[in-house]
């Protein structure tokens, strides 16, 4: 039997047993249920609306702290976790919570990076499951890559620019509408920032997006170039769908490949 803190970080990273996807499901329903309700409280709702979002916002953020507490304790190398890209994302998220006991507005920008904490389930087909091919799964990683982008800068945009230009940044969909424009180098105009560090958050929007985009979609490229060689031989053991025409093995799992059928 493993040691509970073996276990416990096990499970905190497990996608195939059925107590390991439930506890990443949760996970994940709690990211997208808070990025939620910080979305919702950009707009002119009822007192009473927002102070049920605020206690179940609390709720979230108690939990994100006790998992992030959890990790941290089952760790075996702590200090290559505090370091690790997705121990900085985690608490990020957490950290204003952490902080709340001082006047520290500033640093709720921080709260709209809670998204980025998808990003470890993207490798996976933890929720992609449904798609078995690699070209399906790289699309899909571009088109979240370009949805979290946009979602993150928006909401630090509508943070900064919202104090000083409310009218234009009344609310996220503002900001949203501002990035999107921003991405796909439309520029209509009619939204820009007044603030300098709305102006720099709008510039590393976009050098982000030219880093990250072309990057991803020159992997899909490349993938298309490299299955015009190979033919449709469904592995039996992981679904792979593509091998090189002498293959005799699947090269993901080393199954047997099923007999090729000659027309």
């Amino acid at each position: 039997m493993l040691p509970s803190r073996q276990k416990t970080e096990f499970y905190l990273t497990d996608l195939e047993t059925p107590l390991g996807r439930a506890i990443n499901l949760i996970i994940a329903a709690l990211v997208l249920l808070s990025s939620g309700i910080f979305v919702a409280q950009t707009y002119n709702i009822p007192d009473y609306i927002r102070l049920q979002l605020d206690v179940i916002n609390t709720v979230i953020l108690i939990i994100f702290a006790v998992e992030y507490t959890l990790r941290l304790w089952s760790a075996g190398n702590k200090l290559n976790y505090i370091f690790s890209f997705y121990s900085i994302i985690d608490l990020m998220a957490i950290l204003p919570f952490l902080i709340g006991i001082v006047d520290i507005s500033f640093i709720r920008i921080l709260r709209w990076f809670r998204i980025l904490r998808l990003i470890r389930f993207i490798d996976s087909k933890f929720l992609f499951g449904s798609i078995s091919s690699e070209d399906g799964i790289i699309f899909i990683r571009i088109l979240f890559t370009l949805f979290t982008i946009i979602f993150v800068y928006s909401g630090l945009i509508y943070q900064v620019e919202h104090p000083v230009n409310s009218q234009v940044y009344s609310t996220f969909l503002d900001a949203f509408y501002f990035s999107v424009v921003t991405m796909t180098t439309v520029g209509f105009g009619d939204v820009t920032p007044i603030s300098e560090l709305g102006r720099l958050l709008t510039v590393l929007m976009i050098l982000t997006g030219v880093a990250l985009i072309p990057w991803q979609v020159g992997n899909l490229i490349r993938r298309l170039v490299k299955t015009v060689n190979q033919i449709e031989t469904v592995c039996l053991g992981c679904g792979l769908q593509f091998h090189d025409q002498d293959a005799g093995f699947c090269k993901r799992c080393g199954t047997k490949l099923p007999s090729k059928k000659i027309d």
